[in-house]
């Protein structure tokens, strides 16, 4: 049976608050929607910006400063003209949104969050289960915000929150929203599914995605800052310990200098790895299992030797079918050297594809594009995989956050 929205009092027992408490999170229904990018909102995340910008420990996490960027006031005022439409009609948020975001990717909830207000909604946000020190920061920053004068309307539309599997919650915070967005992949929106929601409500769902790297080599070698390559590359994959969708998965190599390029980069790589990276035995463990897996399902596989295991890469002979079901993290890669990149159809037509990540010219790609493959949201350069947007696989958030209402 499908529920009508009930008169919501107290929420059910389990549900920690970070940001707002159960007054908010009752009343979220009631809260009036606004016009998509309205001042008041930017002015709010231009203030969390500034208080993440001037906090010491955000320098310590390339995300947070990331994210801080996006939402200064300067960057909101050119999404707002990107996506402001001049046809006469008039648009309002949708409501309450109830954002899932994922359990082991540290800011994304504060996207989700963003784009919520930005399209002028209320927002109840389940944030990561792990205590991320982001999220600390962030979280601290936007209860900051919310006490300064450009936060006193954003009160009563954000309540951050974490419970754990309860069938109970998700009943309750299903029945409160207007859209569910499900970040967590999978597992998780077949579990958040079995909480109905109301007949007019929406839903927007980010399943399990992968990602790839094509690096042509030629356009590798004439590069001057490797360095500042293998730390752009690194920030796609370790900094996210490759959890993230965006994190390429394999390494495919274009070009005719592959194995000269090939050496540079992946020394460049382990140079930063060995400085930066955290690396547990259990990893370790890991990536080899998930290497000697693959060996033993196709022929043709090549564990390419290393001096530890900081970086395993798998060299396969051709892109297999079933490839991404031994994918591992933490700095493991599948490796190709590819003739001709009509061979990467197969790959490409996979709709679990979301982003190339890029190094040389994204034109080359076009001719594969133009046969209807139905993977590939994103061709981003290699450094920018982890840079969200309002269009994000395949969805135009601020489309469907809102409502049209047409005048004629």
């Amino acid at each position: 049976m499908i529920p009508m929205r009930q008169n919501l009092t107290e929420a059910p027992a389990g549900i920690s608050y970070f940001v707002g408490d159960n007054d908010v999170l009752r009343n979220l229904g009631a809260v009036p929607a606004k016009e998509p990018f309205s001042d008041d909102v930017l002015d709010f995340l231009n203030e969390v910006s500034k208080m993440l910008m001037a906090d010491s420990r955000s320098k310590l996490y390339s995300d947070v400063i990331t994210f801080a960027f996006w939402i200064r006031r300067g960057s909101t005022s050119k999404l707002r003209e990107r996506f402001e439409r001049s046809d006469g009609n008039f648009r309002l948020g949708r409501g309450a949104v109830f954002h899932i975001a994922p359990s082991n990717v540290p800011v994304n909830y504060a996207y989700s969050l963003a784009a919520g207000l930005l399209t002028g909604n209320a927002n109840v946000v389940r944030i990561p289960s792990k205590d991320f020190p982001q999220v600390e920061i962030i979280n601290e920053a936007i209860e900051k915000a919310l006490m300064t004068d450009s936060g006193k309307a954003m009160r009563d539309r954000v309540c951050l929150i974490r419970y754990g599997r309860e069938r109970e919650i998700n009943d309750y915070l299903s029945n409160l929203a207007d859209v569910r967005i499900i970040w967590g992949g999978d597992e998780t929106i077949a579990e958040i599914r079995k909480s109905p929601l109301r007949p007019r409500a929406g839903e927007i769902t980010f399943a399990d995605r992968f990602s790839v790297a094509i690096i042509n080599s030629n356009a590798y070698l004439s590069i001057r800052n490797k360095s500042k390559t293998a730390e752009d590359f690194y920030n796609d994959t370790y900094f996210t310990d490759q959890n993230a969708c965006t994190s390429p998965r394999i390494v495919i190599w274009t070009g005719n200098k592959i194995d000269e390029a090939k050496s540079l980069f992946w020394a460049e790589l382990h140079k930063l790895v060995s400085e930066k990276y955290r690396f547990q035995p259990i990893q370790a463990v890991n990536k080899l299992t998930s290497a000697c897996l693959l060996a033993a399902a196709y022929s043709g596989v090549k564990i390419e030797p290393s001096t530890d295991n900081l970086i395993i890469r798998c060299k396969i002979g051709e892109v297999y079918d079933g490839l991404m079901d031994f994918k591992d993290n933490s700095g493991f890669f599948f490796e190709y050297d590819c003739a001709d990149i009509m061979s990467l159809r197969d790959l490409f037509n996979d709709t679990r594809c979301q982003t190339v990540a890029y190094i040389g010219e994204p034109e080359t790609l076009i001719p594969l594009l133009k046969t209807g493959v139905k993977g590939i949201d994103r061709i981003v350069p290699v450094g920018k995989a982890m840079d969200f947007d309002l269009i994000w696989d395949g969805y135009e958030l601020c489309e469907r956050l809102t409502r049209t209402l047409i005048l004629s």
